[in-house]
């Protein structure tokens, strides 16, 4: 069986959460500060060429592994092993039902038999793991067992980024997991609260709606911060690079705001908006309870104001480090406002702690 680099395993510490998105890269390195609380040692960020990364796939190996090294100089961080991410796009998940008590090789062979059946893909071309859940539901002779596959060419694409920037990749994850895992951690729900994460990154966002800490939808539409940053562009013939430095900086001119920004914001709460209603209309529930958003996009101000007034329900940026202690050299005021751009990096990184 090829093993999809510890998607569901355990990492030897220490080890650092490595998210590399469209945008850029982030890491985080977070340690045990005993009686089951976690610090944040050190954290960083290192923008990307565009078109180094496009709808999740690695275009530009040699850039993107540039950046890395440049992150992880950056943060200064002395982990040599990282966690890294899939997008959600790029892995089949599917829970099957296989009979208790098998071996683990036994497991392996029925794994591989029912993988078959839902990859479209030959098995040689593919990362395969597994990891069992459980009993199944309503059988205490069968075990609940969840399957998780990728081109082993997108797998094998980011384990080079790391050896190439003199780290090496000991799990992999999916970027979801990895964001829904900071959230449970970070916002605690009542029991049977619905909770809703929009991850909105620079070219696409990421819906997943949670109910004790399960997904029960997921949804990915293509939108995102990219499309302000050539808004920019356009308005002020400024390159690409510097266009998305201002953004962030907010050194623009003062019809922005008006011209450029609020529209942009209109369109994401509306983006939003419909999201909720396709969940709605294709899905049993009626009602979300809280709304958490994530991603470099979430930090443009006035977006959290503007989707809690457009869609009535509460709403918040998701801050991950929430709780935890802050290493000598984290600066908090910094980290207040770029927190809920490491929601994935955080959840990498925690998987230092099983």
């Amino acid at each position: 069986m090829i093993n999809l680099a510890s998607l569901f395993g355990k990492a030897s510490p220490p080890l650092a959460g490595l998210d590399i998105s469209t945008s850029g890269v982030r890491l985080v390195e977070l340690a045990d500060a005993g009686k089951g609380e976690l610090r944040l040692e050190r954290y960083a960020a290192e923008p990307l060429p565009r078109g180094a990364v496009v709808d999740g796939n690695i275009e530009n190996i040699d850039q993107v592994s540039d950046a890395v090294r440049r992150v992880w100089k950056k943060s200064g961080t002395r982990a040599r092993l990282v966690a890294l991410g899939m997008p959600p796009a790029a892995v089949i998940t599917k829970k099957i039902i296989l009979p208790a008590g098998l071996s683990e090789d036994q497991l392996e062979v029925q794994v591989e038999s029912e993988a078959s059946q839902y990859i479209p893909f030959a098995l040689d071309e593919v990362s395969l793991d597994f990891d069992v859940i459980g009993a199944a539901p309503n059988s205490s002779e069968d075990m609940e067992v969840m399957l998780a596959a990728a081109r082993r060419e997108k797998v094998e694409d980011r384990v080079a980024i790391a050896e190439a920037a003199g780290l090496t990749a000991t799990v992999m994850d999916i970027e979801s997991y990895a964001a829904r895992s900071a959230l449970e951690r970070a916002a605690s729900a009542k029991p049977g609260q619905i909770t809703a994460l929009f991850q909105l990154g620079a070219q696409a966002t990421h819906m997943s709606v949670l109910i004790d800490g399960d997904s029960v939808y997921e949804r990915e539409q293509p939108f995102g911060g990219t499309q302000l940053t050539q808004d920019i562009v356009r308005a002020y013939g400024l390159s690409f690079e510097e266009a998305e430095a201002r953004k962030k900086s907010g050194d623009l001119p003062e019809n922005y705001r008006a011209d450029l920004l609020t529209p942009f914001l209109e369109n994401a709460a509306l983006e939003v908006t419909r999201a909720i209603q396709f969940f709605y209309t294709s899905t049993p529930y009626t009602r979300i309870d809280q709304l958490y958003l994530a991603g470099g996009c979430a930090l443009v101000p006035g977006l959290v104001d503007i989707i809690a007034g457009r869609t009535r329900i509460p709403t918040a940026q998701v801050t991950p480090f929430q709780g935890m202690q802050l290493g000598a050299g984290v600066r908090e005021q910094q980290l207040r406002q770029e927190g809920a751009a490491y929601l994935v990096a955080c959840g990498l990184a925690m998987r230092r702690f099983g």
